[in-house]
């Protein structure tokens, strides 16, 4: 039986999960809800139906997941843990001074609704989480690192869009090429936040707009800004249309770690992505994250879960005997 799938939002997350959920068989899109007039909302998907958001209790036993495609700064918040009391959940809140809470949140919401909630599933945090996870269990003698970029930031992307005065808005994170090599080099540096990347900020302003206004408020942002060098430019709409469309990313995360006595050997971990698309590779990050709520969901567990709690085969279409004999 397919898993059926929910989508919250159909910006260019969720465009991105209908094109995941259609890359794996087991899977079938039974649903999109939007805050937009439905009849607005055209997907490519000819089964599956666009409802209003206002409408997703009515769907309750029709879904088996439900993935949040909103926003870490205002709609995540309040839409994973008000949907983890009616569906099993994934969403990818990417704030990550603020997991801890939102995690107590969901799991008490899908803890008191019977459901799996699996949060902050992407590739940051997600895949780069589990990676240093990975290589801080295998060199506990070591550093971390992770460079991001250079790219678009979806996350960094919205926060600018959510401020008065803004009409539209890209933000590239951008790594500190010395920093990186000087890691790479075995330097095992000591560096702060402004030291390893720099933030640019495109920006298309509403008619009469206070430019400097806008500015110091995404320069003094904290969790997004505050912490970075960050150039901010006024740009016109067509400007931004012609050479800011693309939404590529991608990034770095190192250890640099020690084994022997007298830890005399060094050793690299290094674990790189090259994304043409963001929202295209985090929505198929989502979609195998999709199909290991279900089988927790099945298994009768509820509650919040993070990529650290799932065991990879959970989030794949084949069996355990398949995986053993193919990729063991």
């Amino acid at each position: 039986m397919s898993i059926r799938i929910g989508i919250l939002g159909y910006g260019n997350l969720g465009r991105g999960v209908e094109c995941a959920v259609r890359q794996n068989p087991d899977m079938e899109l039974a649903a999109v809800f939007t805050r937009r007039n439905p009849e607005d909302v055209h997907i490519l998907t000819e089964t599956a139906s666009v409802c209003r958001v206002s409408e997703a209790a009515d769907w309750k036993d029709k879904i088996d997941v439900m993935i949040l495609c909103g926003g870490s700064a205002t709609d995540l918040p309040e839409q994973s843990p008000e949907f983890a009391k009616l569906f099993n959940i994934v969403d990818s809140f990417d704030t990550h001074a603020r997991i801890p809470e939102h995690f107590a949140n969901v799991d008490a919401a899908a803890k008191e609704g019977g459901k799996v909630g699996i949060i902050s599933v992407g590739w940051d945090p997600g895949m780069f989480s589990l990676n240093r996870m990975y290589a801080n269990a295998i060199l506990p003698e070591g550093k971390d690192y992770t460079f991001w970029g250079k790219g678009v930031s979806q996350g960094h992307s919205d926060a600018i869009r959510r401020i008065d005065g803004v009409k539209d808005g890209k933000q590239y994170t951008i790594p500190v090429d010395a920093a990186l090599e000087a890691v790479r080099n075995g330097e095992n540096p000591e560096l702060t936040t402004r030291e390893k990347h720099t933030r640019e900020c495109f920006v298309v302003l509403e008619e009469g707009a206070d430019a400097a206004k806008v500015e110091e408020e995404i320069k003094t942002m904290p969790n997004y800004f505050a912490d970075y060098d960050t150039t901010v430019h006024f740009i016109s709409e067509q400007e931004l249309k012609e050479k800011h469309s693309g939404i590529p990313h991608g990034g770095f995360v190192l250890r640099s770690g020690m084994t022997g006595w007298e830890k005399e050997h060094r050793h690299l971990i290094e674990y790189s992505l090259k994304l043409d698309s963001n929202p295209e590779f985090t929505s198929s990050v989502i979609a195998a994250y999709a199909r290991a709520a279900y089988r927790l969901a099945s298994e009768g567990q509820t509650g919040c879960r993070t990529v650290f709690d799932i065991a990879p085969a959970y989030l794949s279409a084949k069996s355990g005997e398949e995986l053993r004999a193919s990729m063991l």
